[in-house]
């Protein structure tokens, strides 16, 4: 049974319990190699009947490590960036780290220093930065030193957003659309950078405009407000017969703003999405996306970051097609 009343368990408790010495307890606090299975399993369990906790403060003292990797986030509304914490927050805990979260304005680089500072106090091993902007990662990288730090969705992670993006060109193309136009994220997202870098290559490889672009901020608002701009290229002699979508959000603001206008989706206009969200198919009509392995991506960041061995590499993006896009008439 566990200890009752207020006071916790400590290392002299536990010890006591196990049988063992205090430095055996500390070993296996800190997943030392050095102890026998059986040991270590009586210590555990002595662990478990008190209901010690580790104090990560005071491990750190005798290892320098805290075994917690610290997330610089922001615009946790949108599904990307919240999506992306709770994957790393998963994958984190699968190689038995935790993370710590600070919130910070992405765009402002006081404010991304400000908040890597919080948790460099705290110690954390490494950090991992969640939606980062073109003009704070420079700024960021001269912050924090020697800390190892990467972001979400950089080096081969940006390459799967390419591909991604290239996905639902080539998807509108083989239904016939040669007059492709394109929602993008906001310009100074490297998400946005890679998914716009992506599109335009499908386009310009296969010998067709990039030019029809408006950029939305990732929000179904901003993509509703955009849509009577949109229902009128649409409409124009020449106009687009497809809108690729750097976002699902953004898709479903479009897709409703446009039925305001009038026009119908998809039988005068195809609209296609990115991320497949868990409500993209519940969308009227359910939105043909692009499929991004956001676990996969989170496994390869923190294993990265960590210098853990290498995981599975994440699974390759997948179009997935719904009711959202249609054959040319």
């Amino acid at each position: 049974m566990g200890r009752t009343g207020t006071t916790r368990a400590s290392v002299r408790d536990v010890a006591a319990r196990a049988g063992v010495s205090t430095q055996t307890v500390s070993r296996v606090i800190n997943d030392s190699p050095q102890l026998r299975p059986e040991t270590r399993a009586r210590v555990e369990a002595a662990m478990a009947e008190l209901g010690y906790r580790v104090n990560n403060a005071a491990r750190a003292l005798g290892t320098s490590t805290t075994r917690t990797v610290g997330v610089i986030a922001s615009d946790a509304t949108l599904y990307g960036p919240s999506a992306g914490i709770a994957a790393l927050d998963a994958a984190a805990r699968a190689a038995d780290r935790w993370i710590a979260t600070a919130y910070a304005d992405a765009a402002d680089p006081d404010s991304v220093t400000e908040a890597a500072s919080r948790l460099l106090a705290q110690g954390v091993d490494a950090l991992i930065v969640v939606a980062p902007h073109t003009v704070t990662l420079p700024a960021l990288r001269a912050a924090v030193g020697t800390t190892p730090l990467t972001a979400l969705h950089t080096g081969t992670g940006a390459d799967r957003q390419r591909d991604a993006a290239a996905l639902a060109i080539a998807h509108l193309r083989s239904l016939g659309h040669r007059r492709i136009a394109r929602l993008a994220g906001p310009a100074d997202w490297l998400e946005a950078t890679a998914r716009d870098e992506g599109a335009e290559a499908a386009l310009t490889d296969a010998g067709l405009s990039a030019d029809l672009v408006w950029r939305g901020d990732w929000s179904a608002a901003t993509a509703a407000a955009l849509a009577v701009e949109v229902a009128a290229a649409v409409r124009a002699e020449g106009g687009p017969t497809a809108v690729a979508v750097a976002n699902d959000q953004m898709a479903l603001g479009l897709i409703a703003g446009l039925a305001r206008a009038g026009v119908r989706v998809p039988a005068d206009v195809s609209v296609t999405g990115f991320d497949d969200n868990a409500d993209a198919a519940f969308y009227a009509p359910a939105l043909t996306t692009v499929h991004v392995d956001i676990d996969g991506e989170a496994r390869r960041v923190v294993a990265a970051v960590l210098g853990l061995p290498e995981p599975a590499a994440p699974a390759e993006p997948a179009l997935v097609a719904r009711a959202s896009t249609a054959p040319l008439p």
